[in-house]
């Protein structure tokens, strides 16, 4: 990709395009992205993905969402789009995927997430992480993560063996609250799993950097999407066009380097290793007095009545604050009066809760507790203890962009990557 240095009106600040660094081969990818949901940024993010095929090997295109309403469907949409455009493009760039190839390797998996166990049954999508990574290839496939990660971790049980043939770039923080259950199964029981675990570095693509999930205004669709081809026009209807793409830093990740050095500098941030995955148990409602780092698994295990309510089925909520609304999070019978939930918080906040079932011995109970901004925080017994090739976002102050920890290893590349995708967007002009 050429590289200049640019002065560009887009609430950046001029600076000096760096370089990009080769990548050794072309990688083999799958996206698995909960795309058509909730937040509209995997629109953009795939969007991107299209327009930069050609610098991998993509393999899968999997509809993964542990929450809302997306679908296969909406990636097949995004693929219509690509074709319409994808004559200017490929005029540009032969390497380019065909829009024909993309749906041949498009897959539903999951759609809600996991109960408890954090796994269920196999989908299209999960048999075809499978299917990829037994592949005969000498490379690793890499398993970009926009969503949850529930079709990863029905992949690890249905075949365990998969675990070294795979590379996990996973976007966690809010997916990780919905995904909670499917995070425990696969850090407790595939602990050497390479894996990236990306909480807040991915913030600083976007973010004013003391709100995470802020989207910073820009004027760059008007400069460089405006009226570029179909991709452009439908760009407009997500954020009205300002640049979230949340997911991106995974794809970036690939295109910017070695893969396998994630302590390297990158356009997808840069990492470091963790050794425990943070797992903090209570026996009833927490306290102000109690403190935990934000993403963090927080597990309640309740006393109840014994009953004939089937194991792992749902039986109660926790209720959260959100904005003007409530977030509800289902609570599970695990048998002999025992009754548990997984909640994970996304950001840094003091927390207030609490319980709702028809069971009198769990409804109304209430809770609070402070969480704070340094991951993964100090150690706990019950912790999940990680492999040697876990790694996550850098935790040393100097890395914190604002509140966002980790997010100035990727915020510095946010104008380097938009002037670099501005080439590529002039090419549907």
């Amino acid at each position: 990709m050429k590289k200049t240095i640019l002065m560009i009106c887009l609430g950046f600040v001029a600076t000096q395009v760096v370089a990009q660094e080769p990548v050794p081969i072309k990688p083999r990818v799958l996206i698995s992205t909960d795309i058509g949901g909730t937040d509209p940024d995997d629109n953009q993010s795939m969007t991107h993905l299209l327009m930069y095929s050609d610098f991998i090997k993509l393999e899968g295109l999997v509809s993964s969402p542990s929450y809302g309403q997306g679908s296969k469907e909406e990636i097949l949409r995004m693929i219509n789009l690509y074709e319409k455009d994808f004559p200017k493009l490929q005029g540009h760039n032969k390497d380019l995927a065909e829009p024909d190839y993309l749906r041949s390797i498009t897959k539903q998996g999951r759609k809600g997430g996991a109960p408890f166990r954090g796994y269920q049954t196999s989908t299209e999508g999960s048999e075809w992480i499978i299917k990829c990574a037994k592949e005969k290839n000498d490379q690793p496939l890499w398993v970009l993560v926009w969503g949850g990660l529930e079709d990863l971790a029905q992949a690890l049980h249905d075949s365990p063996e998969i675990r070294n043939r795979i590379k996990v770039y996973w976007i966690g923080g809010p997916n990780k609250k919905w995904s909670a259950n499917s995070y425990a199964y696969i850090v407790e029981n595939f602990p050497d799993l390479w894996f990236i675990e990306v909480n807040s570095s991915y913030y600083g693509f976007f973010s004013d950097n003391n709100v995470p999930d802020s989207v910073k205004s820009s004027d760059y669709y008007d400069r460089y999407i405006n009226e570029a081809g179909h991709l452009g026009k439908d760009f407009k209807n997500y954020y009205n066009g300002e640049i979230k793409m949340g997911d991106t830093p995974s794809l970036l990740y690939m295109l910017d380097g070695n893969p396998d050095k994630p302590m390297r500098e990158s356009w997808g941030g840069s990492f470091e290793k963790i050794n425990h995955s943070p797992r903090i148990v209570f026996n009833k409602p927490s306290s102000l007095k109690d403190t935990v780092a934000f993403c963090s698994i927080l597990e309640f295990h309740l006393q109840g009545p014994k009953t004939n309510i089937p194991k792992d089925s749902v039986c109660f909520w926790m209720e959260v604050p959100y904005g003007k609304s409530v977030q509800k999070w289902p609570g599970y019978h695990l048998g002999n009066g025992e009754y548990v939930i997984r909640y994970i918080p996304k950001k840094a906040e003091t927390l207030h809760y609490k319980f709702t079932s028809e069971i009198p011995e769990l409804d109304a109970l209430e809770g609070s507790m402070v969480v704070d901004n340094h991951w993964p925080g100090k150690k706990h017994e019950s912790d999940y203890l990680l492999g040697n090739n876990w790694y996550s976002d850098k935790s040393d102050k100097e890395f914190y962009d604002g509140k966002l920890q980790g997010g100035k290893t990727i915020q510095k590349w946010r104008t380097n990557v938009l002037m670099d995708w501005a080439e590529r967007w002039n090419w549907l002009r």
